[in-house]
């Protein structure tokens, strides 16, 4: 919500973004921002608009250096301006009338410091020199042995509230900010940014070359994004193209090799695409998520390098946060399902308009299988699509708000019709375009321009029970794979002692694949586990979901002649979807998988990127 300064000079409204005076203005832009309590920032009375950046990249002291300056909007009354912070130096802060004062709050574990800057009358920009603490929770400083080119690597991972950690703002999604920024790599390293680049080849400058970028849309500070590397380029089409080190980049770009085609879909259904570019970057190993959806520059895992692009609905996933997420965003992490439900449900309509529909089927006969696991695990609150109560900003991170929130929304797909609710949809985004979302200001839009007041059709589709009561309401439908039953008949035979030679394994795609692994029963001979490898090498096998779901049930059987395939999986990648479940599957494995966990964490931890060591550090516990 961009908030401004009315003629009254006391309080603040949200400009109408249509240009017909007559038409409604947007319920989010008539309603005041939410208080978050993941941030410590006060935007009612003043709040961040603009980021600049000036930062040069120190890989000897793992900092980076140098200076933010904030364009603000401040009530007239208002004599401070409260930023988040965790770890940052401050050096100094001037306004453009000149120095003032600051001072940290206590810390919190969770959400960092309160940086408090004076203000006054007429301030409006603050210059904040400051440095990076070396163990910036955003940012990962690669060693040459941690990359595929040999050279350093840096890149920085915002979500969800780390962006704090480099850089000295507001740090809450619904506080968005354009920003722009110069950036120093050193000499035969190339900086990215989520952000146009200004300048592809860098200038001279001291300490390397300068690379400058420019965002002009106002995005959540979460999606600004760094990374420096040895950096390769190929186009794939005219809007889009790969990022990755150069020994990636022919690999990468095979992947990728339908982006156009996917962004030429997704505008087909839900407008136009109002980014510019649609670019990826192809991170080392230790990224710790699939992708990270910053704008113009998908941030990727090299674990979808599966070599026969059967992993490539990852890509439009993060092409579908160009809609949902980037462009409309939760205001509140406790409205995440904004986001990825919203991007699962678009993903699956991609996959389904490039791929076909049995595709898709099988996509979510998977995630349906996610969400009754979610279920049974619990606790009930942690089944609702708006988290209530204390609970970290990382908590949206589940199959709860991804696949139920797609569930929900293709309940609405079939309770309104897929047309109407594709014209919902695109008016939806058109509306609310660079705009944050809360689930309530959602329903009361939803319920306006779809429901219409019809109580039939209300009741029909249970949106209260969806948004705000655990579980699945009673109009949850499983969804069918034709695929799967044939699937399942090979479980079947299996089960009853058929040979694993008689699986049709290299006619089936990853989902099929996936879904052989996941019912299979928990607990096979050995025997049977090594017939099973020996007949479809699974050990070996150059996909990570299905090497994923492979390992997990030798875990569970505590098969020892697949522990170097688990060593080599968790000690290769940093993917926190992976790691973090089979540390969790080793640990609940007695003494056995402890000795196990144990032993290869200690190889692999260093190589983790700080989120992932959080969360492993939780799971393996001493012995």
């Amino acid at each position: 919500m961009i908030i401004r300064r009315t003629l009254l000079g006391a309080s603040f409204a949200a400009p109408a973004l249509t240009a017909c005076a007559t038409a409604p203005a947007p319920i989010a832009q008539s309603l005041p921002l939410p208080h978050d309590p993941h941030s410590h920032a006060r935007p009612a009375e003043a709040r961040v608009t603009h980021v600049s950046l000036d930062l040069a990249t120190d890989f000897e002291r793992k900092a980076l250096t140098g200076t933010a300056t904030l364009t603000i909007e401040a009530r007239a009354d208002a004599r401070e301006i409260v930023l988040d912070s965790d770890g940052l130096i401050v050096k100094s802060v001037r306004t453009n009338l000149g120095e003032t004062s600051f001072e940290f709050g206590s810390r919190d574990e969770n959400l960092g410091q309160a940086l408090t800057i004076a203000i006054g009358p007429g301030v409006s920009t603050l210059v904040i020199a400051y440095e990076t603490a070396p163990g910036a929770g955003a940012l990962q400083w690669l060693e040459p042995a941690q990359t595929a080119s040999g050279k350093r690597f840096l890149f920085s991972q915002g979500q969800a509230i780390l962006t704090r950690t480099w850089v000295p703002t507001q740090d809450s999604p619904g506080i968005r900010q354009t920003y722009d920024a110069r950036i120093v790599a050193p000499e035969g390293l190339k900086a990215v940014m989520s952000a146009e680049m200004l300048t592809p080849n860098g200038e001279a400058a001291v300490g390397g070359r300068a690379f400058r970028f420019r965002m002009s849309n106002p995005i959540p500070p979460y999606l600004i994004a760094l990374a420096v590397g040895d950096l390769s380029f190929q186009a794939i089409g005219p809007r889009t193209g790969v990022y990755a080190e150069p020994s990636v980049i022919e690999r990468a770009a095979y992947e990728c090799a339908d982006m156009e085609r996917m962004l030429r879909a997704a505008e087909a259904m839900y407008g136009r695409y109002r980014w510019g570019r649609y670019d990826v970057l192809v991170l080392p190993p230790s990224f710790p998520y699939g992708g990270m959806e910053n704008p113009r520059l998908t941030f990727l895992t090299p674990t979808f390098l599966a070599g026969d692009r059967s992993l490539v609905s990852l890509i439009a996933h993060e092409l579908a946060h160009s809609w949902s997420g980037n462009l409309v965003t939760n205001a509140l992490w406790a409205d995440s399902w904004l986001n990825e439900g919203f991007t699962s449900y678009f993903e699956g309509r991609i996959v389904e308009a490039l791929y076909g529909e049995e595709n898709a089927a099988m996509q979510f006969a998977l995630a349906w299988a996610d969400i009754q696991k979610a279920i049974a695990a619990g606790p009930p609150d942690d089944t609702r699509l708006h988290l209530t109560g204390q609970r970290s900003a990382d908590d949206g991170v589940s199959a709860i708000v991804y696949d139920k929130g797609a569930l929900f929304l293709r309940t609405m797909e079939r309770e309104l019709s897929r047309t109407r609710f594709d014209a919902y949809l695109r008016s939806y985004f058109d509306r609310h375009a660079f705009q944050p979302m809360t689930t309530q200001w959602f329903m009361a839009d939803f319920r306006d321009r779809a429901v219409r007041g019809d109580a039939a059709l209300e009741a029909r589709l249970q949106l209260d029970a969806w948004c705000y009561e655990p579980g699945l309401p009673s109009n949850a439908e499983e969804p069918r794979a034709a695929a799967f039953d044939r699937v399942a008949a090979q479980v079947t035979a299996f089960n009853a002692g058929g040979p694993a030679s008689a699986i049709p394994w290299a006619d089936w795609g990853t989902f099929e694949r996936q879904r052989f692994l996941q019912i299979l029963p928990r607990e096979l001979s050995a025997a049977r586990l090594a017939e099973l490898e020996g007949a479809l090498g699974l050990n070996a096998t150059g996909n990570a979901e299905v090497l994923f779901d492979w390992l997990s049930l030798a875990i569970a059987n505590r098969a020892e002649a697949s522990m170097p395939a688990v060593e080599h999986f968790l000690t290769s990648l940093g993917r926190g979807k992976f790691v973090r479940p089979l540390y969790r599957a080793l640990m609940g494995q007695g003494e056995w998988g402890q000795a196990h966990a144990r032993r290869i964490y200690a190889l692999a931890r260093a190589g983790y990127h700080p989120i992932v060591q959080t969360a492993v550090d939780g799971i393996v516990t001493p012995a």
